[in-house]
């Protein structure tokens, strides 16, 4: 059924249902190593395999460079201004193909072939509300509803991830408007961010699709190192999701971000039998510092291996939340075209503002043609070492499926070059964190 459908019965019925409702973060904690209570999929007991299918609902300039370089304007570098700076019957046109063909069923098939069990379907706001002047082109929900056919179709879970919420969680051009983060900032951007949850919560608590949609995750990346009011106010509406996925006493599972904080801020937050069915999502890149872009391979595998000890630890500690790692991959370099923002170049070769030079960014991006045999065995380890390492915990989630023209970030194009097993669990180097 289209969500589409659901949005005005969700607001009718729904409206101001849970706005009072505060748990306190303070309550008392009532420790159990139960967290989940009849999920949808066993999350805890059976691991986490999957990969995101990013650049596709919501648009990234690094996944799909051609959409951005073809507009001929260097000023247009996220969805707000794809969408506001150029023809606008031009940028639907090409949307609606983009949509139509940067994913089909055959994605989806080949994601089961390749032993994975997840899908986790990024996508912005405005595909259900826009509002005051926003630019936005709408249209992406029936493509997630048939995105969640194909998953059902392959036997795939589906995560709903709401990826960029009115305003921008954190700025970044993945939120769908780079700049400043005004989300927390309004209480007009909360109130339309926890109307979609509810309409998300009313359609996909449905029993037809039990079998398919795991769990909701009501943000991503919100950006608590920015300070001021974000982390209260990401910490008080995770809450609100709670309740306003459970209004329909749905199993539907919730998924929380760190905020780029330790773990260990979240000590003892929703935990079972108060809260249940919710899961917590850490993502760790080893690119985006110049200290990270610095280290040597066995020190990138080293780092993995000890990140994965370190999040099954705080997954363990009764109180705490089953928890995956919902974005990694297999590159130890940021030297993919954009992936710094689009016009921004890389630390590894130093093009980055304020970075130095590493060295040179040719052999490990773009084509895997040009990718040295070492390089491929590196990142075939590398994958091991994380795969086996975050598996500790509840699982993992891969960045990403498919890119348009850098193999290195590709989940594909890993199966078809070797670097990436074609069963996860197979293992070239089993005692690679020993």
């Amino acid at each position: 059924m289209q969500l589409a459908t659901y949005l005005l019965q969700a607001l009718h019925l729904l409206s101001g249902y849970f706005d009072n409702w505060l748990p306190s973060p303070n309550d008392a904690i009532l420790a159990s190593t139960e967290k989940l209570v009849d999920p949808r999929f066993p999350y805890g007991s059976k691991k986490v395999r999957g990969v995101n299918a990013g650049g596709w609902l919501i648009l990234q300039p690094w996944v799909t460079p051609s959409l951005f370089d073809n507009t001929g304007n260097i000023n247009i570098v996220d969805e707000w201004t794809f969408c506001s700076l150029q023809d606008r019957p031009t940028a639907v046109t090409t949307l609606l193909n983009h949509w139509n063909t940067f994913y089909t069923e055959s994605d989806f098939a080949a994601i089961a072939a390749a032993g994975l069990n997840h899908v986790r379907i990024p996508i912005g706001y405005w595909a259900f509300d826009t509002s005051g002047g926003e630019p936005f082109i709408t249209g992406q929900s029936p493509y997630l509803i048939r995105a969640v056919g194909w998953a059902r179709n392959h036997g795939l879970f589906v995560i709903i991830d709401l990826h960029a919420l009115p305003g921008s969680q954190n700025g970044f051009d993945t939120s769908g408007h780079k700049g400043p983060v005004n989300w927390p900032n309004l209480q007009s951007n909360i109130d339309r961010t926890n109307a979609i949850i509810k309409t998300l919560a009313a359609e996909f608590s449905q029993a037809s699709y039990a079998n398919v949609v795991s769990a909701i995750q009501p943000v991503n990346e919100p950006a608590g190192f920015v300070g001021g009011n974000i982390l209260p106010v990401t910490r008080q509406y995770y809450y609100d999701s709670y309740g306003n996925i459970r209004v329909n006493g749905a199993d539907v599972v919730e998924i929380l971000h760190d905020a780029f904080q330790d773990l260990s801020f979240w000590n003892g937050v929703m935990p079972y039998p108060n809260f249940n069915n919710v899961l917590m999502d850490t993502h760790h890149y080893q690119i985006f510092t110049d200290a990270e872009v610095a280290l040597s391979w066995p020190q990138h595998i080293t780092t993995a291996c000890q990140r994965g000890s370190a999040i099954a630890s705080w997954a363990n500690t009764s109180g705490n939340l089953w928890t995956i790692v919902g974005e990694w991959t297999t590159t130890p370099y940021d030297c993919a075209k954009y992936v710094n923002d689009r016009g921004l170049g890389s630390r590894y070769d130093g093009t980055y503002p304020g970075s130095q030079i590493h060295g040179v960014c040719g052999p490990f991006t773009g084509s895997s043609s040009v990718f040295s045999s070492a390089y491929k065995t590196f990142m075939r380890q590398f994958f091991e070492a994380q795969t086996s390492s975050f598996e500790k915990a509840a699982g993992w989630i891969y960045w990403t499926w498919k890119t348009e023209a850098t193999d290195e970030w590709s989940y594909q194009k890993g199966l078809a070059g070797g670097w990436i097993p074609q069963d996860p669990t197979q293992r070239l180097y089993p005692n690679i964190c020993s």
